[in-house]
């Protein structure tokens, strides 16, 4: 069995599983160094060992964030953009998960703790702090080092 990225589990905090997914299709793109031919969204799924329903949808809102770019018919395929690469990953975090408040203090019915409560304002301070500590760290960051054999390891076999 491959071990599961780790990088869903940060401080406590924990990522949803299509957040998750994108940071691994993000960086399988973005190790790849523009010298092969471009993976499809089928390749990219079956090398980060996920459904490709889920993967197409990840790669359509990559897409729509500027992060990768995608090409139809023969010599088509994903291809991560320079902003992509360059990406902060604090901000690539905060538009796939949002901002929206930890707790739903809000949701039907309401919190009653909700008038005097100084636990969502903790919460909402927490999670600018998690993402801020993500904001100095690129995509670029993410594929170098100890990283790098692992994702090029993907694309020579991906997982059965």
């Amino acid at each position: 069995m491959t071990p599961r990225c780790q990088f869903d589990t940060f401080c406590g905090v924990r990522l949803t599983k299509f957040t998750d997914l994108a940071l691994r299709v993000t960086m399988r793109l973005a190790v790849m160094d523009g010298a092969e031919e471009l993976p499809t969204s089928k390749q990219v799924a079956a090398s980060v060992a996920a459904p490709y329903t889920h993967v197409a949808k990840v790669v359509s809102r990559l897409q729509h964030l500027g992060v990768l770019e995608t090409r139809r018919g023969r010599g088509g395929g994903l291809e991560i953009t320079g902003a992509g690469r360059d990406a902060s990953v604090g901000w690539l975090v905060r538009h796939l998960e949002g901002t929206d408040d930890v707790v739903g203090c809000d949701d039907q019915p309401p919190c009653p703790l909700r008038g005097g409560c100084r636990l969502r304002l903790a919460l909402r301070e927490a999670q600018e702090a998690f993402y801020s500590s993500l904001d100095p760290l690129t995509v670029r960051d993410l594929v170098g080092g100890s990283s790098k054999p692992v994702l090029l390891q993907l694309l020579a076999s991906p997982p059965a």
